[in-house]
């Protein structure tokens, strides 16, 4: 960790746009990287995705979330409006390129390419997470005790064959879990659910809302600077450098690192760089002081939806809906994953349930981008993370760092670059 009183007014200067997981990880390794760094964000953190997501941390996922054999799936998921992926008409026609390359990323050979990237970017997200925080901090706020998948069905689906097949294939473990294990490990489970998969290398956190406070605590007690505001346009100027021209203000700088993410095509678009970038609205609904102990988190997978343990509760959430940046949330599909969570545990009880939309930035392949911009010097890429943003944020934050700076990469940068699109 650099010392804040060693940078001065003459390091080098670094502008982060978005104060999410992936920005917060980005500022803080430049900033102990020895660079002066200004985070600009509208929202205190924290904020968008960071603050609403599952809490799953999936160091042990190689799984994207296009596969083979969804292709057939979509039609019957279009119509319903309630399901695990639905489209809002009126936005189809918009959607229609993103959905064409989500099937195409769907590949059996599209899936292994990604899954090695995912490996790759995944495998240290824990240690990584540990470097940013601390080791006390770390403790605090996660657990490494696993996650459970499980189905309602004894037969494994085509794709759970190639889910099994992927772990097997990068050695990680899971164990399966019979109906006896599935009753041990969760009092009250629904006599439906009949097959279960520990992955014991994957974990969560315990607050999202407080892990990301603490980073941007973290952020300038080390010497950064946080300007709550909103990015309405990045503008090269001569001489390499850049202005961010802001709501309120205009602030120059050597290099931006644009890490905003569903927003951030926008501040692309006046640049010429078009990235299929799409945002995959996500709810969840908060169950505080619930009548079950969760041990573990759990993904329904015949259903498409996760619980997480967190000590404000336990947040129920998942499905995808596009529908853009500006419609309305659509809250029914929130109290839909209530249902679920009821179903799953037909005694639950909580307090009044809280319910949250969120806008996950996805590109068709669910990987980031994270590097420089084609054609454009100083200006750094690292949005996109999908469904794996509390996971992939913090080694992509690093990578995006050590690239900025001109070191050598933690990891081969190539399948997360821009230009792959």
């Amino acid at each position: 960790m650099s010392d804040p009183k060693m940078r001065d007014a003459a390091s080098p200067h670094a502008i982060v746009v978005g104060g999410g997981v992936a920005g917060l990880s980005a500022a803080l390794n430049l900033l102990r990287l020895g660079q002066a760094v200004t985070l600009i964000d509208p929202l205190p953190s924290p904020g968008g995705a960071s603050f609403g997501n599952a809490g799953l941390v999936s160091a042990d996922t190689v799984v994207p979330v296009a596969l083979p054999g969804m292709l057939r799936k979509v039609p019957g998921w279009l119509n319903d409006p309630l399901g695990p992926l639905s489209v809002r008409p009126a936005y189809l026609p918009k959607a229609m390129p993103w959905l064409m390359k989500w099937v195409r990323a769907g590949r059996l050979e599209r899936v292994q390419e990604i899954a090695k990237a995912m490996r790759a970017l995944h495998i240290n997200a824990f240690q990584d997470w540990k470097g940013l925080l601390g080791e006390a901090t770390f403790r605090d706020l996660f657990r490494q005790n696993g996650q459970v998948q499980m189905w309602d069905s004894a037969t494994e689906t085509t794709t759970g064959r190639i889910e099994r097949g992927l772990r097997e294939a990068y050695g990680i473990r899971s164990e399966e879990l019979s109906t006896d294990d599935l009753r041990q490990m969760f009092p009250g489970l629904a006599r439906d659910v009949v097959r279960g998969v520990l992955i014991p290398g994957n974990g969560h956190i315990v607050s999202p809302p407080r892990l990301v406070r603490t980073m941007a605590e973290l952020f300038r007690a080390e010497g950064g600077t946080v300007l709550a505001e909103r990015a309405l346009k990045l503008i090269p100027e001569e001489g390499g450098r850049w202005m961010v021209f802001t709501n309120i203000g205009n602030h120059r700088t050597d290099k931006v690192i644009l890490a905003g993410g569903a927003w951030s095509g926008q501040l692309l678009e006046p640049l010429g760089i078009r990235v299929p970038l799409e945002t995959e609205r996500g709810y969840h609904v908060m169950l505080a002081n619930p009548s079950i102990d969760l041990r573990y988190p759990i993904l329904h997978k015949s259903r498409s939806f996760g619980m997480t343990p967190m000590e404000h509760g336990i947040r129920v959430a998942g499905t995808v809906e596009i529908a853009g940046l500006e419609a309305a949330p659509d809250e029914r599909r929130a109290k839909i994953l209530h249902e679920h969570a009821k179903r799953l545990f037909p005694d639950l009880q909580s307090e009044e349930p809280a319910f949250w939309m969120g806008h996950r930035p996805s590109f068709p392949d669910s990987l980031p981008v994270v590097g420089p911009a084609p054609g454009h010097p100083g200006l750094f890429l690292c949005f996109g993370h999908s469904h794996f943003g509390m996971t992939g944020g913090p080694p992509a934050g690093k990578l995006v760092a050590l690239l900025a700076t001109g070191r050598p990469p933690s990891i081969d940068p190539a399948p997360y670059s821009p230009a792959r699109f």
